[in-house]
């Protein structure tokens, strides 16, 4: 398979941390990394029109192969263009397998060697059955820029030996999404599983690596019921030690901003989450004074922007703390879609201040100073 389309330039190395600058360049243009990535899960992000997106510094955006399969399906998605063309969106996507959310259906869920059957409870209630091969069909027909292999994510706490028959399935799957992906023109990522267990992590990487030339990893498996400290304790000599260099490594559905500067700092190049617009939409935003929820009455008369030092649209828009607590607290949507809009630049500008940070060769310093904030209360 030529993947000849994507190549990923490393600019910069932080000299006393892990962290790197780069480039990834994709058919829909080129992504500085560190980036985070916002989330569409149904070719949407929730609320926000693309053009706002775009103006909030995205590069590339995520969406949901699980759920576009069901509706409104792959084939009426390719029939209109493809999934830029779809969703309006003409920069880079990538798209996940799906396979988190098959496997979230729990006992509705039958695993055999050749595929996964679920019921799609949270839509007709139909029975589908997937193999590898199925999943790399579909992700073909959105043509996403990148998409990722057929995985199985499993929680966390949980026995050892249901890790390694997890880590082995998700190879096996890895090796025949590989002999199947055959579109050029999109990037096709392997996964690396293997729980809290550093010698499952290390081999998952080892078959993934002698079964083809993957332009990228994702790392998934990870922010599954552990706490932070637990998962850097292999996170950090995974990405660090053993990953290729010259390839990009994708931190698979971890999003809060703290979590974001550690990882960078162990050479974590892409990150995506829903916590920006989900906790938006709760009416929680993250700042530099941390966490501010604003269900709290104590928002009802501040007629400060939501961060003082933030300069996104909704900061410098002339929109209260007051203002946004009413409109939270009286359940109107604006208020949800204000706060997702700074959620999302806030992490974008946060990728931005670290890659430059990275550059200049004092990432860290950046680290320490964020650890030293009151930002760092994010959670």
């Amino acid at each position: 398979m030529d993947q000849s389309l994507f190549t990923y330039d490393i600019i910069a190395e932080d000299p006393r941390t892990h962290a790197r600058a780069g480039v990834l360049h994709t058919p829909h243009g080129d992504i500085g990394t560190p980036i985070f990535m916002p989330v569409g899960t149904r070719a949407t992000v929730k609320g926000i029109p693309w053009e706002t997106v775009r103006d909030l510094g995205a590069q590339i955006v995520l969406s949901n192969t699980y759920h576009l399969a069901m509706r409104p399906g792959a084939d009426l998605i390719a029939e209109l263009g493809g999934l830029h063309e779809f969703m309006n969106w003409h920069g880079p996507i990538l798209t996940d397998s799906g396979g988190f959310q098959v496997f979230s259906h729990s006992d509705a869920v039958k695993l055999t060697n050749e595929g996964v059957r679920f019921i799609a409870t949270d839509y007709d209630g139909s029975h589908v059955f997937w193999t590898p091969e199925d999943n790399m069909a579909i992700a073909q027909k959105l043509g996403s820029d990148i998409c990722m292999q057929l995985d199985q994510c499993i929680g966390y706490p949980v026995e050892r030996r249901d890790v390694e028959r997890s880590t082995d399935l998700s190879s096996r799957w890895a090796e025949r999404c590989y002999k199947a992906h055959t579109r050029p023109d999109q990037a096709l990522f392997g996964i690396v599983q293997g729980g809290m267990h550093m010698d499952l992590r290390v081999k998952s990487l080892q078959r993934l690596e002698d079964m083809g030339d993957f332009p990228g990893y994702g790392i998934g498996g990870y922010s599954v019921g552990e706490s932070h400290e637990v998962m850097f304790e292999t996170l950090e000599p995974l990405a660090a030690e053993y990953m290729p260099r010259t390839k990009p490594r994708y931190l698979m559905g971890v999003g809060n901003p703290t979590t974001l500067v550690r990882g960078v700092a162990c050479g974590i190049d892409m990150f995506d989450c829903v916590l920006p617009t989900r906790t938006g939409r709760m009416g929680t935003a993250f700042s530099s004074e941390g966490r501010l929820n604003f269900r709290n009455a104590r928002f009802a008369r501040d007629p400060r922007p939501v961060d003082e030092h933030c300069t996104c649209p909704v900061c410098t828009g002339g929109y209260t703390r007051a203002h946004i607590r009413h409109m939270v607290a009286q359940k109107e949507m604006l208020g949800g879609i204000l706060l997702s809009m700074h959620n999302i630049y806030y992490l974008l500008d946060l990728m931005r201040r670290a890659r430059q940070a990275i550059i200049e060769g004092r990432y860290k310093a950046f680290v320490r100073d964020w650890m030293d904030s009151p930002a760092a209360a994010d959670y």
